[in-house]
């Protein structure tokens, strides 16, 4: 019997459409925040947790999640599972985590610090922006919290790395060292995107973009001299004149190593490699040693491959 010509366009829409969204929460020791976090997620079937990666040390977890888009005649999106999935576990993050008492060695300016969508599959870089846009405006509607939008979801295209930077993400407040609590005013020096210009200490703020892949490389420094760690990596980045296309931060990982956390904004440009060798030589001339570095999530093929996986019930998530 042929099958409905719409029950067979639902189903090439869901291997192909597909979005991936990254959810940054500043948490990873508490498991029972995670659990709940984890269980919103579940709610529905249809979205996927393909991958997570949480750091103790840094104190956060990263959900990599991926569901399909449904447009309408026009070609506008009306519809993912993503939407109603990820207000769930925005929802769980607030009611189980508190900012103020947050404290870890990777900087952050809110419980859910960033949230970005990459397209996989047949989706385009538009459609991502696009749906970006709408869990921005559902989120700081919804939570009252400020939303600052990010690259292609930002009506001048305006980087991540810069509003982070206005904002003073990147400066510890804690021993020199450690990012705490809230101590930025509670109206901000500068306006949201959408949301109020008031902040909740206990929630802080979002940053929510989208952009082509990024990967997320960290190689590990065998050293607690922090200053030589910043150094090395703002030699090799591009706003350091080093690597184009490339991101860094020297931060602590431990009590007996730091690490330096990088973002290659085009892997197919400037990949881990030319990073390591980079990282290895500026390293030695400060006489550290350096680990193999390591990828914090899949690429985008295998994140495409495990989800149709576990959409198909060959895999549990």
């Amino acid at each position: 019997m042929d099958l409905n010509p719409s029950y067979k366009d639902m189903e090439s829409t869901k291997k192909s459409m597909l979005l991936c969204c990254k959810l940054y929460v500043s948490e990873s020791r508490n498991h029972t925040a995670l659990d709940s976090i984890e269980r919103a997620a579940r709610l529905d079937g249809e979205t996927v947790i393909v991958n997570k990666f949480q750091d103790r040390a840094y104190n956060r977890i990263r959900y990599t999640l991926v569901s399909y888009i449904v447009h309408d005649s026009t070609g506008n999106i009306i519809y993912s599972p993503l939407q109603r999935a990820l207000q769930s576990m925005v929802e769980a993050a607030y009611e189980a985590i508190n900012l103020e008492l947050q404290c870890g060695a990777h900087p952050r300016l809110g419980v859910v610090d960033d949230i970005v969508f990459h397209p996989l599959a047949q989706a385009s870089l538009d459609e991502a922006a696009s749906f970006a846009k709408m869990a921005a405006a559902d989120i700081a509607n919804k939570f009252q919290v400020p939303v600052f939008l990010y690259d292609a979801a930002h009506p001048m295209g305006k980087p991540l790395d810069i509003i982070r930077r206005e904002l003073g993400y990147y400066r510890p407040n804690f021993m020199g060292n450690q990012w705490s609590g809230w101590d930025m005013p509670e109206v901000l020096p500068e306006k949201p995107d959408v949301g109020p210009t008031m902040v909740s200490r206990a929630r802080g703020i979002v940053m929510i973009g989208a952009r082509p892949w990024v990967s997320a490389y960290n190689i590990p420094i065998v050293s607690t001299d922090i200053s030589a760690t910043r150094r090395i990596a703002r030699m090799v980045s591009a706003r350091g004149g080093g690597l184009p296309t490339v991101q860094t931060m020297g931060l602590f990982h431990g009590e007996d190593s730091t690490e330096i956390a990088c973002l290659l904004l085009d892997p197919n440009r400037i990949g881990a490699e030319q990073v390591q060798y980079q990282v290895e030589m500026l390293a030695a001339q400060e006489g550290l040693d350096v680990e193999e570095g390591y990828f914090t999530d899949f690429s985008p093929d295998m994140i495409i491959e495990k989800y149709l996986k576990l959409i198909s019930g060959d895999e549990r998530h």
